[in-house]
């Protein structure tokens, strides 16, 4: 009776952390839907594997090529540590100690809590490894190891690590804890000033003119104005407006977005829980209006 009783005992520990390991791979691949990897990490155009790497992004620096995500252990994460990858995120460095490039949207990700990062590394361990190795990036010879290194040195400064929410948090308002979370899914997650927000020559993100968009976005795209402003931005669109935005693409004048967007509300947005798409909403509506025309139609 006692062996039954002590098997039963092990049996109820490893449910539970079987269960505990499944819900942390869950929350894991929502941080991944969210902070858009598989956009930038699948090579959908060639048809490439899931996340394993390959998509050219075009910018005023160059073409940059995403490396392979996949546990593959010669060409993707397979030989990395945990601490390796919260590193990259969190400082922009890579695993053999040098920086990333800023196309790497690391300076949001340095935002992000541990936790989150601790379930998308469980998350991407599940994943299919794929033996593609990584393309060379087609930049001039300048913008080697040093040059980032010096970016880093001069523009960029690491937020502190937070494991999770803040306690003090817990204190705010209902309403003002929707918005403190709706702007941590925008600049932390799904880092929606990178695209939204104007650049300098030096690549960096032009301040005062925050999510107010630009004529040279991704892959040389326009991408729209999404301040509060009415003529130029998105001040008339409804609290409605932006959830049905985030779940199917839709505009409030009966169109669907389009291009680059598409995909970020294909394979991010539309997963948004109802709360966490309302917390963005409300976060989104805070933005102070800022008047940057992009283009003749304020529609994303």
């Amino acid at each position: 009776m006692k062996n039954l009783g002590l098997a039963a005992s092990l049996f109820g520990l490893v449910t539970v952390a079987s269960g505990a390991e499944e819900g942390l791979t869950q929350q894991g691949e929502y941080v991944f839907k969210l902070a858009g990897c598989q956009a930038c990490h699948t090579d959908t155009k060639n048809k490439g594997a899931f996340l394993a790497g390959g998509r050219a992004l075009a910018t005023p620096f160059g073409t940059f090529y995403t490396p392979n995500l996949t546990p593959d252990p010669t060409h993707g994460l397979g030989h990395w540590r945990e601490e390796e990858f919260a590193r990259a995120l969190h400082f922009g460095i890579s695993q053999c100690g040098l920086t990333y490039f800023p196309v790497f949207p690391y300076p949001s990700y340095t935002n992000m809590h541990r936790d989150d990062i601790h379930a998308l590394w469980a998350y991407l361990r599940t994943v299919s490894p794929v033996e593609k190795s990584n393309s060379p990036h087609d930049i001039p010879w300048y913008l080697g190891w040093l040059t980032s290194w010096v970016w880093q040195w001069l523009f960029f400064s690491p937020e502190p690590e937070i494991t999770n929410e803040p306690e003090a948090i817990k204190s705010f308002t209902k309403e003002a804890q929707s918005v403190q979370r709706g702007q941590y899914i925008a600049t932390a997650l799904a880092h929606c000033q990178e695209c939204h927000t104007p650049r300098t020559p030096f690549g960096t993100l032009q301040k005062g003119m925050a999510y107010a968009g630009t004529k040279e976005g991704p892959e040389g795209a326009k991408v729209p104005n999404i301040t509060s402003d009415k003529k130029t931005g998105i001040g008339e669109w409804s609290h409605t407006d932006l959830v049905d935005f985030f779940k199917e693409g839709s505009l409030p004048n009966g169109d669907y977005t389009g291009g680059l967007m598409a995909e970020v509300v294909e394979n991010g947005l539309k997963f948004l829980t109802p709360q966490d798409a309302e917390a963005l909403a409300n976060y989104i509506a805070t933005l102070p209006a800022i008047s940057n025309s992009i283009r003749k139609t304020s529609s994303p």
